[in-house]
């Protein structure tokens, strides 16, 4: 069996793909408010923080999720 073969997933395999989100739009709109309240004003600096930490932590936690849910042969890929 060559090495490609090898490689490639049996027929019928589920491919995982994440479900679409807006967590990476919001993530983005932290840190250009961060970036913006660095040479404007604190405040939107301030806003942009709680903006990306909130969206950071909802991010991990779906993806966590989404982990856990998958099957279990999954996990020794």
């Amino acid at each position: 069996m060559s090495e490609i073969d090898q490689n490639v997933p049996p027929v019928g395999e589920e491919i995982h793909l994440p479900g679409p989100s807006l967590l990476p739009l919001t993530t983005a709109a932290g840190i250009t408010l961060i970036l913006i309240g660095t040479t404007v004003f604190w405040v939107y600096a301030a806003i942009g923080g709680i903006i990306l930490i909130v969206s950071v932590v909802m991010w991990i936690r779906d993806t966590r999720r989404e982990i856990s849910e998958l099957p279990e042969e999954h996990a020794h890929h």
